[in-house]
């Protein structure tokens, strides 16, 4: 799906044969299991690690880290954990107010957290605890706040960062900086795109490439563990045209000797590619200079609060926007999935687009 159409380049069966199973070990021998089946390599379990999102996985050490503290409390076992400790522990989390908000956690917290005990029982070779007490619990809890009309009770959604909004926060950058071009290049390429922060802070420049109707910028969607090349067209208007800002953004990088390497680069406050970061006399972070996703999130946050916008703003407000912005467009929910690298049947772009339908038809 061309994203930027409109102002924002948004066998036969045999048969069976009936065998008997022959043992045909040498006599004496045994199969017993023994400690390496039961061990992992640090390379192994390291890759295994890598498959999961870095931000899931700060997510479920944190909650693994509160679960084993408040089993200790408790005088419990955390791994294994039985069923009536589960059911225990989130009647605690449904109670306990959190140091940040002085509230309990919600729901969705309190569902990751779960996931987060259940896989580490995984992790560590152990059957899952039984779960039934712990979900009923979980269910009268969302019952209650359903019932109380409090806002937890809704799942939270990033605001969707639409043309209006996208125009407002763009406004004020000043695009003589490098740090303005490419915080330009980053919200427009991320709302053309759909891009997660994380997918954005990923890129290459080799994964930029100038075409006759603009750019092709690959990215590797780890959630469908897919590339998509998609398709950056230019605009109608020059402030808002993600091939203009992404142009003058790779200039500015050649003039400053970058032309190769990541593609989002931290800016230091004197608006020079800033120097690898080191601690200790030993280099932390990425030795390139390459932007997390983090300060890709918040480059957007921070854009949209100067603008002065409202609501609950992300580094997931691009993705959001795209998909609602395209089907208010008029776009198929399917072209929608692929191009924005949604995998189909998504339940969350399905909300998404449910509410583009209603109240964004404006944006046509």
């Amino acid at each position: 799906m061309d994203a930027g159409t409109s102002e924002f380049a948004v066998p036969d069966g045999g048969d069976v044969v009936e065998a008997e199973l022959v043992d045909d070990r040498p006599p004496g021998t045994e199969l017993a299991p023994v400690d390496r089946d039961r061990h992992l390599s640090p390379e192994t379990a390291a890759a295994i690690a890598a498959s999961v999102a870095s931000s899931t996985r700060r997510a479920y050490g944190a909650d693994r880290e509160a679960f084993a503290a408040w089993c200790a409390t408790e005088g419990r076992t955390f791994v294994p954990a039985s069923a009536e400790t589960m059911a225990e522990w989130v009647r605690h989390l449904t109670v306990t107010p959190r140091p940040r908000t002085g509230r309990p956690a919600g729901p969705s917290t309190i569902e990751r957290a779960l996931s987060a005990v259940t896989s580490w029982h995984e992790e560590r070779s152990r059957p899952k605890p039984t779960m039934r007490g712990a979900r009923a619990v979980l269910n009268a809890y969302k019952d209650r706040l359903a019932q109380e009309k409090a806002a937890a009770a809704q799942p939270k959604q990033a605001t969707a960062a639409l043309p209006a909004q996208i125009r407002a926060m763009l406004a004020g950058v000043d695009r003589a900086t490098l740090a303005g071009q490419r915080n330009a290049a980053l919200v427009l390429l991320g709302f053309a795109t759909a891009a997660r922060v994380s997918e954005l802070a990923a890129l290459d420049l080799a994964a930029v490439v100038e075409t006759e109707h603009g750019y092709d910028v690959t990215l590797y969607r780890k959630k469908v563990r897919k590339h998509t090349k998609n398709a950056i067209l230019y605009g109608t208007d020059p402030a808002t045209c993600p091939v203009r800002a992404l142009r003058a953004y790779l200039a500015a990088l050649a003039a400053a000797g970058r032309t190769e390497g990541p593609l989002f680069v931290r800016v230091d406050r004197w608006d020079r590619l800033a120097s690898a970061m080191t601690r200790g006399g030993r280099t932390i972070g990425d030795p390139a200079g390459r932007m997390t996703a983090e300060a890709a999130a918040e480059v957007i946050e921070r854009l949209a609060v100067a603008a002065g916008l409202t609501g609950d703003w992300s580094g997931h407000s691009l993705r959001r926007g795209f998909a609602t912005a395209a089907r208010a467009a008029g776009h198929d929910p399917l072209e929608i999935a692929r191009a924005g690298g949604w995998s189909d049947g998504s339940r969350v772009l399905a909300r998404y687009i449910g509410l583009g339908e209603h109240r964004y038809s404006g944006y046509r």
